[in-house]
């Protein structure tokens, strides 16, 4: 869970006069979650944050569905996903469900014509390929390969990149995305045999600060509906905030391993968590050292979840015919394991330098009609000898 953190000029006591240099107040807003329960950070803005001018289209973005029950495992060939111009229509969605949307992107220009606001979901972008800067009503965020950039709902945003070689693996999830509350104690700070911590995020820095009140673009997806709107006033006019709710990135190069003697479960791999999947990080280390250890996985059923692996780069150890920015699905109700030869390729082996990102959900995935297009169509039967 983020920490503490406070951008720009505020007042001493919240919810008290604070006025501009003409002598108007500033408009405060609570940013929060879960009603009034959840994290929350305090914005003023200049202008009021409320000023809809219009209403000008509205497009249904919901997912078209191609397999909606299914025990296939597939293996998905994300970079043969063609780039296009705009970030958002660049998002092409693979596997989802009612919890999460999980897809990939290759946008090739910034987001400047307009600004976008997720309504309906924090949103988990994973950098595999390209540079840039989060720009964010909080801050701005700069971003690099192996980067996790966690933007809470509501957030609004525009990212610029620096070159037009950019590919994203996302996740939209309709409940908040949390760090592991394993990790965590009573207070929320990252204990001692946390993977990472607090000094690891990257946190929103920079606030820009824009007063006039001309026409802005606003895109927000509300219900699965993405609504054009003119505001009224730029939409990054905060002169400060503090609080809790707020974007914030992480490298999943900070992630340090958890090893042992003998292989480690999967949650020694976990990054974030929702009430609904969780999200896990491989990352270079060292092998199990018990003198008769074997470090590729065991076989192991997903009675409960769907797994999801994004390949970021390395050599997967555990896996036969992977590259970079293939996508396998691991449906739940059938065991899945090493591919053959894996198990003794892996006796004897000392290290790894696999990276990858997975989500195991805990209701069944979907899979759209995207996602069939990016399929190679034979890996639910590779792990036969022959």
């Amino acid at each position: 869970m983020p920490i503490y953190h406070k951008q720009g000029t505020i007042p001493p006591k919240r919810h008290t006069q604070f006025r501009r240099p003409d002598g108007e107040l500033y408009s405060e807003q609570l940013f929060g979650t879960i009603g009034f329960d959840g994290m929350s950070s305090l914005l003023y803005h200049h202008n009021r944050p409320t000023m809809v001018k219009e209403i000008v289209k509205s497009t249904d973005m919901s997912p078209k569905i191609a397999m909606e029950k299914h025990i296939r495992s597939l293996k998905l060939v994300s970079f043969n996903v063609e780039p296009k111009d705009d970030f958002l229509e660049a998002r092409e969605p693979l596997l989802v469900n009612s919890d999460v949307h999980i897809g990939v992107a290759a946008p090739r220009h910034s987001m400047t014509t307009y600004f976008y606001k997720n309504a309906d979901a924090d949103e988990m972008l994973f950098i595999h390929k390209g540079t840039g800067t989060l720009r964010t009503i909080f801050g701005n965020i700069p971003f690099e390969y192996g980067d996790y950039l966690i933007i809470p709902r509501g957030v609004i945003y525009q990212i610029d990149f620096d070159s037009e070689e950019n590919r994203i693996f996302y996740a939209e999830s309709f409940t908040p995305i949390y760090t592991p509350k394993r990790y965590r104690n009573w207070f929320g700070q990252l204990l001692e045999h946390s993977p990472y911590c607090e000094r690891d995020y990257k946190l929103p820095q920079d606030l820009e600060t824009f007063t006039d009140t001309q026409e802005h673009l606003m895109k927000v997806k509300k219900q699965g509906v993405l609504h054009e709107m003119i505001y009224e006033g730029h939409p990054f006019d905060v002169v400060g905030w503090d609080g809790y709710n707020y974007p914030y990135g992480f490298s999943i190069h900070n992630f340090e391993p958890i090893t042992g003697r003998i292989h480690q479960p999967p949650p020694v791999h976990q990054t974030f968590e929702t009430s609904a999947f969780v999200i896990c990080s491989f990352v270079p280390r060292l092998y199990d050292y018990h003198p008769k250890s074997i470090p590729a996985p065991y076989n192991h059923s997903n009675i409960d979840s769907d797994e999801v692996l994004y390949y970021v780069d390395g050599d997967f150890m555990s896996r036969n015919g992977v590259a970079p920015g293939n996508i396998s699905l691991h449906p739940a109700g059938i065991p899945h394991g090493p591919h053959p030869g894996a198990v003794e390729r892996s006796i004897g082996q000392k290290g790894s330098e696999e990276l990858a990102v997975m989500i195991d959900t805990f209701r069944p995935l979907m899979v759209t009609e995207n996602a069939l297009k990016l399929d190679d169509g034979d890996y639910y039967r590779s792990w036969l000898n022959s």
